[in-house]
């Protein structure tokens, strides 16, 4: 279990990332990798990490364990001739060693304005380039007053512009990336890569006939959801309003129980022993993926994962802050 913190609606809240879970062969199938789960979660709730991250081997297995799927990760082909046309910037773009200080301090300032990214400290960058090669280059782009405003990683390899992750503060510094990688078509018969944001790339180029997929990336668990909720930034909520969460959750008693929030004047809220009108009813992995930003809850009552009537749906559709989580980390 990795002690790391993430941004979940603009609060930084502590986050167990975990990672090498595994066996031997010959003792599959006993309910080991369940009880060292059960252990893990456990630790991290002593520790206050009230949210895990991971990178799953089996996605029906950690739902299973009560993680559910809050980020994606889209993946792009465009065409040299399909390459964006260089457009006018004030700055420019200056390739930078992997340790650069300007490299860090913009993917800093990006994380803590960013839904769901992970707040680096030396363990997170160590395992941002764990399984990668020595022949990666950062790019970063400068302002007209050389200030860093972006940064492209990636790999020139056999005639592909290979792009590991692409973070701009503003829309300059995209353009100004995507002319600095326009300006290899010589060098180049395609340019491939991850994109993060949940947003297509096509729109954004001239000639959007390009290839694009989407994957599952990142799944979440709330480890507490008393405390989880409690350090939760919610939308739009007025003074009196007031829903209960009845959650579910097969693996931590804590956790199974009703949670009735109730909001007040000063814009703070409060957990209640009373009920509200308003009761919402999903499991633990449901609610992770709902307040994460990953399925709106109209969408998660359509498809039978979230009980409750049309008032309370339209009260959680008001509370939950839009926008999906942006995760480019490997755990």
């Amino acid at each position: 279990v990795y002690s790391m913190k993430v941004n979940i609606h603009d609060n930084i809240m502590g986050m167990g990332g975990i990672t090498g879970v595994a066996t031997y062969p010959e003792y599959t199938g006993r309910g080991l990798i369940h009880s060292l789960i059960k252990r893990a979660i456990d630790y991290m709730r002593k520790q206050e990490f009230s949210i895990s991250f991971l990178y799953p081997y089996s996605i029906p297995f950690y739902r299973k364990m009560g993680w559910e799927i809050v980020s994606d990760k889209l993946t792009f082909t465009v065409k040299d001739t399909q390459l964006p046309r260089p457009r006018p910037v004030g700055g420019m773009v200056e390739r930078v060693s992997l340790d650069s200080e300007d490299y860090h301090k913009v993917h800093s300032y990006f994380s803590l304005q960013r839904h769901g990214a992970l707040i680096r400290d030396q363990l997170a960058w160590d395992e941002y380039w764990r399984w990668d090669v020595d022949d990666e280059v950062v790019a970063m782009y400068y302002d007209a007053a050389d200030e860093p405003q972006g940064y492209l990683v990636y790999l020139l390899k056999r005639e592909i512009f290979k792009i590991k992750e692409m973070v701009y503060l503003n829309d300059e510094a995209r353009r100004g990336m995507w002319d600095y990688v326009t300006a290899h078509y010589s060098m180049v018969t395609e340019v491939s890569g991850c994109n993060y944001t949940n947003h297509s790339l096509a729109f954004t180029l001239e000639d959007s006939d390009i290839r694009e997929t989407v994957q599952p990336y990142v799944m979440a668990r709330i480890v507490d959801f008393a405390a989880f909720i409690m350090s939760y930034n919610f939308a739009e909520a007025s003074s009196g309003d007031a829903i209960t969460f009845r959650i579910h959750d097969k693996v931590l008693d804590w956790n199974e129980q009703e949670f009735t929030v109730r909001f007040h004047a000063d814009g703070t809220h409060t957990l209640s022993a009373e009920p509200s009108p308003y009761t919402a009813e999903m499991s633990i992995g449901t609610a992770t993926c709902m307040l994460m930003g990953y399925k709106r809850p109209a969408y998660l009552k359509s498809i039978d994962r979230l009980t409750a009537d049309a008032k309370t749906t339209a009260l959680l559709e008001r509370l939950i802050p839009t926008g999906k989580a942006y995760f480019s980390d490997y755990i």
